[in-house]
């Protein structure tokens, strides 16, 4: 069963990439649809008996690498938390690769995106199965590939190739930062499987390095080096950029790459090294101070875009930081449950963000939109149902689990847990607003298209719907149904054992009624002040605009990090690039190397030709001095 539901993804992409031109398009699409809709359901029948039936295994699929003290086998590690990755890739793969029959239909290369599609679940697959570092690094860099290839899928346009580049190269910065913790890790203990490491760890707590002329901890910096790898996948702050640029490639892209798995991994890889960071609390104190800034900074920046996908991204980018925080106070449990449910309402709202653009002939921009939610009332209802999942409204998915992150951040009691719930409760409104703010400007108040007239504005096809209503049931049940399963305060279930360690175990207190309150209280308000700010008295709004340009641009621009990178390291780069292209590759080694030599060789070669006179006389002459010289250095010899 382990096996089907890794390779039945692979053989799928091979089938679709290169065998297209003889089964079809059609055929292609049917194939690779099927294979992940089997592991999607394989998927869910392990993580049932994980729940139910205790179930656990290590399957040694082939031995990889066998070289001294390094000892790597390709496994398939099955446990709690491996369960639920697995569900949470493949169902929402399964549904990607579904609506993207409808939405590519016009697309001539439809075979080369369910190939790619199905090939990054299979890396994905592989990462989130790994039972060591190394499995797990491939995994991470082949899911980098995939999201290269799949932003950059309309190849032709050169938006698409410059944001394919610049989410690969952002996140090989933090890949290095991986590699070095993974080379740290069989420095000091000699192996790079989980639970070989896992177990020496207690013995590394007092072990100091010399890094970078700085002594410092070596389990410190172990963690911190894990966490810039796994700050580049999940598009932390000052990593981030790449992610909203990301929304070039087609929009079943950004549910699945960017919405419910690949940026996810980095949550999943502090998770899974919980025994490692629950040592560290420099690493965890770092975790929780870059989680809630990006959970605060994205939220502030989506407040103001304009762009239906960009908002979404930032969306995604700020749950990320609350998932973040919560791994750094110790709520590892907690954050896999936001994961959990994020999966669903986020896959749902970037799925139904793709059928309004579909309407709209490709239109992106909220403000060419408007009063077109009885044209798309299918649409509208699921956004809608996604809007008040993500914003945490009472008794939907997002409720429970952002609920929980803040409260167990309280409970933790140090300084930077405190400050985490209090920036948590905040940014919940934030996300309250924006959310609100691109559904009221998407679907009601006044049409603003003047290029497609809103009577052409239509539904989108039923192959693009069913996914849609199986995500809202996730988005709508998902964290009820779940809570007790993935928190377990009173250790009821044990459903994670030793998938994730405590070191020191959660409180089971409660905080302030005023905490468990607040964010409920402050994002069912946001409903009806959204509707009067960006539907009913939108002069308010410009003037706020107005009389605060400064912060609106602030924020426009993204706090200008684009910018700031652009100066800092583009053009110091690209100068000291063209230094060494023009300076020392050109006017140097070419001028003296081989442009110097060729020139002698042409040169001589001119002067031998003025030898060839086709003279017999002149020739025999030539002969004569030759034979001449020969008998010379003979005789002198």
């Amino acid at each position: 069963m382990e096996l089907l539901i890794l390779f039945l993804p692979l053989i799928a992409a091979i089938i679709s990439g290169f065998f297209s031109k003889l089964i079809g398009d059609r055929t292609c699409e049917i194939i690779t649809s099927l294979f992940v809709s089997i592991s999607a359901v394989l998927s869910i029948i392990i993580f049932y008996n994980v729940i139910f039936n205790d179930y656990l295994s290590d399957t040694i699929i082939a031995s990889w690498i066998n070289s001294g003290t390094l000892i790597v086998n390709w496994s398939i590690k099955i446990d709690a938390l491996s369960a639920v990755m697995l569900v949470v890739v493949t169902l929402i793969s399964s549904l990607v690769h579904i609506y993207s029959i409808g939405y590519m239909s016009h697309d001539p290369d439809k075979p080369r995106f369910m190939a790619y599609l199905s090939l990054f679940t299979f890396a994905m697959l592989s990462l989130v199965t790994a039972d060591n570092f190394l499995q797990l690094f491939f995994g991470w860099e082949g899911v980098g590939l995939c999201s290269y290839f799949l932003i950059g899928f309309w190849y032709k346009k050169e938006t698409a190739n410059a944001a394919a580049i610049k989410a690969f190269l952002v996140n090989r910065v933090g890949d290095f930062g991986f590699a070095l913790g993974i080379f740290l890790i069989f420095y000091f203990f000699g192996t790079v499987n989980y639970t070989e490491v896992f177990n020496q760890i207690p013995q590394l707590i007092d072990k100091k390095i010399i890094f970078l002329g700085i002594s410092c901890n070596a389990v410190d910096l172990i963690c911190l080096l894990l966490f810039i790898g796994a700050m580049g996948k999940s598009a932390q702050i000052f990593l981030h950029t790449w992610l909203p640029d990301a929304m070039e490639g087609p929009t079943p892209v950004s549910a699945l790459i960017h919405a419910a798995t690949m940026v996810t991994a980095g949550v999943f890889l502090v998770v899974r090294c919980s025994p490692i960071f629950e040592y560290s609390i420099l690493a965890l104190n770092f975790i929780t101070v870059v989680g809630m800034s990006t959970a605060f900074f994205a939220a502030t920046i989506a407040l103001v875009q304009t762009d239906i996908k960009k908002i979404i991204a930032y969306s995604t980018c700020s749950q990320l930081g609350y998932m973040f925080f919560a791994t750094g106070v110790g709520a590892y449990n907690v954050a896999m449950f936001h994961l959990f449910t994020h999966a669903f309402f986020k896959a749902l709202l970037f799925l139904g963000s793709g059928s309004v653009i579909h309407a709209f002939n490709n239109e992106q921009n909220i403000n060419k939109m408007g009063s077109v939610w009885k044209k798309l009332p299918y649409t509208w209802l699921m956004m809608i149902i996604g809007t008040l999942a993500l914003t945490g409204f009472p008794l939907l998915s997002g409720f429970f689990s952002k609920d929980a992150i803040i409260e167990f951040s309280y409970l933790r009691g140090n300084t930077t847990g405190i400050i985490a719930a209090y920036v948590g409760i905040f940014t919940a409104f934030l996300t309250a607003i924006y959310s609100w703010r691109l559904i009221f400007k998407t679907f009601h108040g006044q049409y603003n298209n003047d290029e497609i007239k809103i009577e052409k504005i239509h539904e989108s096809s039923f192959l693009m719907l069913i996914p849609l209503s199986i995500l809202s049931v996730g988005s709508v049940f998902a964290g009820y149904v779940f809570k007790d399963l993935f928190i377990d305060q009173l250790n009821t279930f044990n459903f994670w054992k030793d998938s994730i360690k405590f070191l020191n175990p959660l409180s089971p207190g409660h905080p302030p009624l005023i905490i468990i309150y607040i964010t409920p209280i402050l994002v069912t308000l946001s409903i009806p002040f959204s509707y009067y700010l960006f539907v009913k008295n939108k002069k308010i709004l410009t003037s706020i605009v107005d009389a605060n340009k400064s912060i609106y641009n602030f924020l426009l621009n993204k706090w200008y990090f684009d910018e700031f990178y652009e100066i800092i390291f583009i053009k110091p780069s690209k100068k000291i690039g063209k230094f060494f292209w023009k300076s020392i590759d050109l006017n140097t080694i070419d001028r003296f190397g081989p442009d110097s030599i060729s020139k002698i060789i042409k040169i001589l070669s001119l002067k031998a030709t003025k030898f060839q006179s086709g003279f017999i006389y002149q020739y025999a002459f030539i002969m004569l001095l030759g034979f001449s010289a020969i008998l010379t250095f003979l005789i002198i010899n």
